[in-house]
């Protein structure tokens, strides 16, 4: 009885040291940030041109007191993380426009202190032929597209900038042999994206799932690599998107072609990490051919690196 007696007195005594020691224990200061300020510079503002120039370019710089990033939200349904509190961001629905951009300054411990700017710009860009191929001309309008997995090549990767003598940066250089019905990726092939046109714009949502993660990139998220994953780890699958449209920028839309026809040189980005299909982060397409019943994209993923291309057709 007097071994069971001080057991129970030792046990106690080691509960009360250690709760002691966790009382004591120290996570670092919680600074929340103060003074939080933020500009925007609407690109090519001037007397003739109060709301920009067309190309729909803001430049956003804030600053604050134990900021140690910035989040932003653009008010059009894309959103971005810089540390530096610089970002530019392009706005493309047609016409000028009014958004309310948030800002949150985070400080240590993930507090946040939050301010707000609101901007008006005007984007002249927009191809009307992509919308009305993508959804339909009329508003309401809505058209669903599948994997096109019954053709070889649905799915390629090439370089993003390497030229080897033949424009490889423009084209699935690196891997060009998939055939159609690719028993591996046949989990994606149920996928299902729709493209609606609506009052407000262009908007899309993927409505079956899975979405494939290729090797190159699940490795970067720690994941198993070439193989389909459902929301748990492409958080951003569904739901419904915009669909913002803009003029394509990147090396190969601008100086390469695929098979001899030039880039169609539209890109697309769909807002809240949105994507079809193929999971690599959040990207932006370009349309290398459009037309009402087949789509053939480019897209870069994130981080770079990797250019990766895929094919699509109008569900039947």
């Amino acid at each position: 009885m007097k071994n069971l007696k001080y057991i129970i007195s030792l046990c106690l005594t080691l509960a009360l040291f250690t709760s002691c020691e966790d009382d004591n224990n120290e996570f670092g200061s919680i600074t929340t940030p103060t003074n939080v300020q933020v500009s925007a510079e609407i690109v090519g503002q001037d007397a003739d041109n109060p709301n920009g120039d067309g190309e729909g370019f803001v430049t956003f710089t804030v600053t604050a007191e134990n900021g140690i990033t910035y989040q932003f939200n653009f008010g059009d349904g894309n959103s971005e993380v810089a540390a530096s509190g610089v970002v530019t961001h392009r706005y493309s629905k047609t016409g000028v426009n009014d958004y309310t951009v948030i800002i949150n300054a985070v400080g240590t411990g993930g507090v946040l202190s939050s301010t707000s700017v609101d901007v008006r710009v005007f984007s002249s860009f927009e191809d009307l032929e992509a919308l009305s191929f993508l959804a339909g001309a009329n508003e309401g309008d809505t058209k669903t597209w599948v994997w096109a997995s019954d053709i070889p090549l649905h799915i390629g990767l090439g370089p993003v900038t390497e030229d080897y003598g033949g424009g490889e940066f423009a084209w699935p250089n690196w891997w060009n042999a998939i055939e159609a019905n690719d028993p591996e990726k046949s989990c994606m092939y149920t996928n299902e994206f729709v493209f609606t046109n609506t009052e407000n714009g262009l908007t899309f949502e993927q409505t079956a799932g899975p979405a494939f993660v290729p090797g190159a990139y699940a490795s970067i998220i720690g994941v198993g690599g070439d193989a389909c994953h459902d929301e748990t780890v492409a958080t951003t699958m569904f739901g419904v998107k915009n669909v913002a449209f803009s003029p394509s920028s990147s090396k190969a839309a601008v100086e390469g072609s695929y098979d001899d026809v030039p880039y169609r040189m539209t890109s697309f980005q769909l807002s809240d990490g949105g994507f079809m299909g193929w999971y690599i982060g959040e990207t932006v397409y370009d349309i290398i051919s459009i037309s009402a019943t087949e789509l053939h994209v480019r897209f870069i993923q994130e981080g770079g690196g990797f250019a990766w291309y895929a094919k699509y057709k109008v569900a039947n």
